[in-house]
């Protein structure tokens, strides 16, 4: 959840993410998630971090998403995390 550039040590670290705390819960809200972590996580994979990123979006229209985030790491290795992102 850290804003896209704000760390100063690596502009292009973090994600657009914490924009959608004031969206409305629509269908293209879940694209617009998927898309943003789909960028945040580019880097695993241009520097060989992890192998494959598989991004599910959740969305039962309740005022959350979930994004499931599938990873393959360098060591082929599966990693499963679950972020919850609050939508109005």
């Amino acid at each position: 959840m850290t804003p896209l550039g704000t760390w100063w040590k690596d502009p292009a670290l973090g994600s657009r993410m914490h924009e959608l705390r004031r969206e409305k819960d629509l269908p293209r809200v879940g694209i617009l998630a998927k898309q943003y972590a789909e960028q945040a996580l580019k880097p695993l994979l241009d520097d060989g971090r992890a192998k494959k990123i598989t991004i599910t979006i959740e969305q039962p229209h309740n005022g959350w998403l979930t994004l499931q985030i599938d990873i393959i790491d360098a060591t082929g290795n599966p990693q499963v995390f679950r972020q919850h992102v609050r939508v109005i």
